[in-house]
């Protein structure tokens, strides 16, 4: 990216590097596995997101929408995310429990359960959701997935106990990811705040698939995924958008301002679901690395290889085909952050954290900029890294912090102003 779309960026400027080994000081290195060596990083080129496969340049808003995205869109179903299944499941919702006068009166807290089967045995998900009392309604929500169990985001005795997959069934103690999540801060600035257990959707294990909701889908027969249908991400961002669905019968909450939000692994679903559902109104990436917001072709941190022999049922099958082989790979995530397109994302790094590569998951939402432009947005309002603390909000959002891989009070309330300029105007 070069010229005025940035059309066959090779290896960044010598000035960004140096800038990046400024910033960072020395390399972070996580495992004996992977580079973190900033002058290590091969050359490389990304693919143009405004170019066709023919060859033919997008020039406007139509040939994006009607061309270009839907090519995209089938190069990640291919080779990356998987293809999610056509097949409709008969999902109901109940309200299992409400409770007005949660948090000491600041909140309503509501817990919901979506049943994936018509006889309600099967999988089935638990909606956390607390809404602002002291607001009107209906409200703008953020959403996201937790690692260990909905008790865990806070300490409140009322919520039901859930049991982790990783801990064998013992659960956390509530309130164990508390700090993670911010509730009363994110309830006073105005938002909800939804969070579904990752596990309830499929555990974060390689299982065969087995043990959530992948043989709800299988055909007669069909004992896995095919190499080109879905993994645990796009399980899992499946989930994000049946609780959307959700979100659309509430009248308490505003489901055209909905804002989704992951960590971790859990900002690669939230990436992919956002890219998926252009429902969500917003996408929050906080520290997601390889196969979320960093690019593949950097080679930095955790690695395409590292990442499917680590975790393999993540990914489609097809993405194994992409070990130690990025410079085949059909797309980068430059342009995942592309297919979000016009609606804000907000992509955020940590300078301990350099595993999910920072300047990578940076250069991704500055090479998605042009997509941006051309439907009529600022993309993201900067061309070099930000200092450590210096956030740069346009439609395109990217900070860097101080610190490890997690998520923060800082983080937070970046994501709160974020909201109050792109989401309700505020």
């Amino acid at each position: 990216m070069k010229n005025r779309h940035l059309t066959r960026i090779t290896v960044f400027t010598l000035s960004v590097i140096l800038f990046q080994l400024l910033l960072v000081g020395k390399s972070f290195s996580q495992s004996n596995e992977g580079n973190t060596d900033e002058s290590k990083v091969p050359a490389y080129t990304l693919p143009d997101p405004l170019i066709l496969a023919n060859g033919k340049a997008v020039t406007n808003a139509k040939m994006w929408w009607k061309l270009r995205r839907p090519e995209i869109m089938a190069l990640f179903e291919e080779n990356v995310y998987g293809k999610t299944p056509q097949k409709k499941l008969p999902v109901t919702f109940s309200v299992a429990s409400i409770d007005h006068n949660a948090l000491g009166g600041k909140a309503i807290r509501k817990e919901v359960i979506a049943y994936f089967t018509a006889t309600k045995t099967g999988p089935q998900m638990t909606i956390l959701l607390y809404l602002p009392k002291h607001h009107s309604k209906p409200v703008p929500v953020f959403v996201g997935l937790n690692f260990d169990g909905n008790h865990t985001i806070s300490a409140d005795s009322g919520i039901s106990m859930t049991k982790s997959w990783i801990a064998k069934d013992k659960p956390l103690p509530r309130g164990a990811s508390a700090k993670q999540w911010q509730v009363e801060r994110i309830l006073e600035r105005g938002y909800g705040l939804a969070t579904i257990y990752c596990g309830d959707l499929d555990p974060d294990f390689n299982d065969g698939f087995q043990n959530g909701i992948h043989p709800l889908f299988y055909k007669p027969n069909q004992t896995k995924p095919e190499p080109d249908e879905w993994g645990t991400v796009g399980a899992w961002a499946w989930g994000l958008s049946r609780a959307l669905d959700y979100f659309e019968t509430d009248h308490d909450i505003n489901a055209k301002k909905v804002a989704v939000m992951g960590h971790s692994r859990l900002g690669k679903a939230a990436v992919w679901a956002g890219a998926s559902d252009q429902r969500f109104a917003m996408v929050i990436s906080n520290e997601s690395g390889c196969g979320g917001a960093a690019l593949s072709k950097r080679i930095y941190g955790e690695t395409v290889k590292i990442i499917n022999d680590k975790f393999p049922h993540w990914f489609c099958g097809n993405f194994k085909k992409y070990n130690d082989n990025e410079v085949a790979l059909p797309v980068d995530q430059h342009e995942l952050i592309a297919l979000i397109a016009p609606r804000p994302i907000y992509i955020a790094s940590a300078i301990e954290d350099q595993w999910s590569d920072p300047l990578g998951e940076f250069l991704s939402g500055l090479y998605a900029s042009p997509v941006y432009k051309l439907l009529g947005t600022d993309g993201l309002a900067a061309s070099v890294m930000p200092d450590v603390n210096k956030p740069i909000m346009s439609t395109i959002s990217y900070h860097i912090r101080p610190g490890k891989h997690d998520v923060t009070s800082y983080d937070w309330d970046r994501y709160l102003d974020f909201a109050d300029k792109y989401l309700t105007n505020k």
